[in-house]
Formats: structure tokens, C-alpha cells, sequence
């Protein structure tokens, strides 16, 4: 009988071990954690989708750890160190001084990034192929910079000098204006670059290139998205238009764009997430996806304000 009693407490033992265990670990559970650069509509909008994309692929079974580094790359780098050791089951960086924080943070944990023009150049990677090799992919920002290009000359066909604004620590920006520049110069414009440090010079620089320019192009650059009041308050002061590189940027301080949706940028990153948790997909042979459309569209106020017609076939922002 004390055999007996025995071997049913032992049985008892391990199964309520075994549903403690069950209880503490369930099944097909996931962490994100999406490390954002700065709040701005575009990187915004990113996020938003890549939400949406995993709430839709996986339910309640995600969990997401979100920051914002309020413009700061060091916080960037404590952030991506936070999620590492929180032993998080993906990353998603927001914008390429995150995406650079978070490959330096871990080379096991897969990273997506959205919001990112280039990822040759951002990784520094010689003979880009589309795939990083590594525990990173992701998804591209990337406007087609010709049709940009082409944008400009449409509306501005008499314009002889074209000002370049970006900020010098983005990368990104540099590779967009490096190959603007000579399909600008084959349309005949006179083409310089005017780079800010930071934030606080953004105004000045303005004011500079406003003085030597017909015409302003900023491409997808994070700060500039950032300091779009302060470039919009000198610039139409000053009578020059500017054609932005996405949508956010033009509708603080531009007056057209060939635009990306970021918001769908976003999904499909999430879409890629999807595949790599649910469905095991490798990351580092994931090629680097980009956004199937871009939209022509215009501020109305600025504009109306700088006396600019717009042909038909552009979309007013916010309609």
C-alpha cells in the first residue's frame, strides 16, 4: 500500500511540474522590439504598419517592446542593448542610425529595417547584391531619385541653380544626393550641396543655400524631416521652393514630392517579420524589398503661397 501511495505522489509531482513549466513558457510566443530614431509622420507612419502587419499575422501571440530615441544614435545603441538582453525574438530598426545601432548590438538576433535608402552604403557592404549575408534585411525607402529629378525640371524648367539640403551624418542622404546630382546636371541645372550638422545649424544652412538657389532639393534625410518648421520658415520667407524626397518632409516645408506610402513600407516589413518567426524564413538571404508605387504630390498651401502651378495630375497632400 505505501508502494502504492508513493508512486501516485511521484505521478502527481511531475505532472504538476509539467503544467507549471506549460504555464510559464507558452507556445508560439513572440517579442519585437522596434527601436524608432525620431517621431516624424514618416517613420511614424512605418511603425504604424509594421504594427498593423503583425497584429494581423499573429494576433495576441506578439509582444511589442516599442522606443523612440528622440533623434539620438547613442540612445539608439541602449535601446538595441536593452532589447538584446532582453533576449527579444526580432528587432526592427526605424531608420538607418538605428538599424546601425542594432547590428552593433548582435549578429544572432534577426533585424529588419524600414525607413532606409541604402543598405549597401549604410553597411558599408563593397559589391551590394540585395542580400547582407547577415542577420539583417529589411525594407527600402528608396524613391525613384530620375523621377524625382524629372519632377523638379517639370515644374521648375527655367530654374538654373539647385541647392542639395541633407544633413552630413546620414548616410543615406549623401547617396541620394551623390546620384541626383548628375541627372540634375543633365537637365542643365547648376547642382551644390549644403550639409547641417545637426539641427541646430539647419536654419542657417537654409538661409545659405536659400541665398545662392532657385530651387531647394532635400532628399529622404531623418533631421531634416525633423526641423521642417524651422526649414519652412526661412524658406518661403525667402521665396524658395523645395521639392521634397517623401511625403512628410513636403508637407512641413515642400512643395512637391515623388512619394513612397510609408504606412505600406511598414506592412510589408512586418509581412517579412511574419515570415521569419512563423515560418522560419532566413534572414540573411531575404533580399531587400522596396515599395511597389510612388505618388505625385503637392502642398497646397505652399504653393498658393509661392504663386506655383501644379499640373493635374498630382494629389494635394492630406486628400
Amino acid at each position: 500500500m505505501k508502494k502504492i501511495t508513493s508512486i501516485i505522489c511521484a505521478l502527481t509531482l511531475i505532472f504538476a511540474l509539467c503544467s507549471a513549466s506549460a504555464l510559464a513558457a507558452p507556445a508560439d510566443e513572440y517579442v519585437v522590439g522596434i527601436c524608432q530614431l525620431v517621431q516624424h509622420p514618416a517613420l511614424d507612419a512605418a511603425t504604424e504598419g509594421f504594427k498593423a502587419a503583425l497584429t494581423d499575422k499573429l494576433g495576441d501571440s506578439v509582444q511589442i517592446q516599442e522606443q523612440n530615441a528622440s533623434g539620438d544614435s547613442a540612445t539608439c545603441s541602449i535601446i538595441c542593448s536593452q532589447f538584446v538582453g532582453d533576449e527579444v525574438d526580432l528587432i526592427l530598426a526605424n531608420a538607418t542610425p538605428a538599424m546601425l545601432a542594432a547590428a552593433s548590438s548582435t549578429n544572432e538576433i534577426p533585424i529588419l529595417g524600414t525607413s532606409i535608402t541604402d543598405y549597401g552604403s549604410a553597411l558599408a557592404i563593397d559589391d551590394w547584391t540585395g542580400v547582407t549575408g547577415t542577420n539583417i534585411s529589411g525594407t527600402s525607402d528608396l524613391a525613384p531619385l530620375d523621377g524625382q529629378a524629372a519632377m523638379l525640371n517639370e515644374i521648375f524648367p527655367d530654374a538654373k541653380n539647385v541647392g542639395i539640403l541633407y544633413c552630413s551624418s546620414e548616410p543615406n542622404s549623401k547617396f541620394q544626393a551623390d546620384t541626383i546630382t548628375p541627372i540634375l546636371e543633365e537637365l542643365g541645372y547648376t547642382v551644390s550641396a549644403y550639409t547641417f550638422a545637426d539641427s541646430n545649424d539647419v536654419a542657417a544652412v537654409t538661409q545659405t543655400v536659400c541665398d545662392k538657389c532657385d530651387v531647394i532639393y532635400i532628399p529622404t534625410d531623418n533631421t531634416a524631416a525633423s526641423c521642417t518648421e524651422a526649414i519652412n520658415n526661412v524658406a518661403i520667407v525667402a521665396g524658395v521652393p523645395i521639392i521634397a524626397g517623401e511625403e512628410g518632409l513636403c508637407g512641413g516645408c515642400g512643395v512637391a514630392t515623388l512619394s513612397i506610402s510609408y504606412y505600406d513600407l511598414g506592412y510589408a516589413t512586418g509581412e517579412m517579420a511574419a515570415e521569419i518567426l512563423v515560418d522560419g524564413a532566413d534572414v540573411s538571404t531575404m533580399e531587400i524589398r522596396y515599395a511597389p508605387t510612388f505618388t505625385k504630390k503637392y502642398n497646397a498651401a505652399n504653393c498658393e503661397t509661392l504663386g506655383i502651378e501644379i499640373p493635374e495630375d498630382y494629389v494635394a497632400i492630406g486628400e
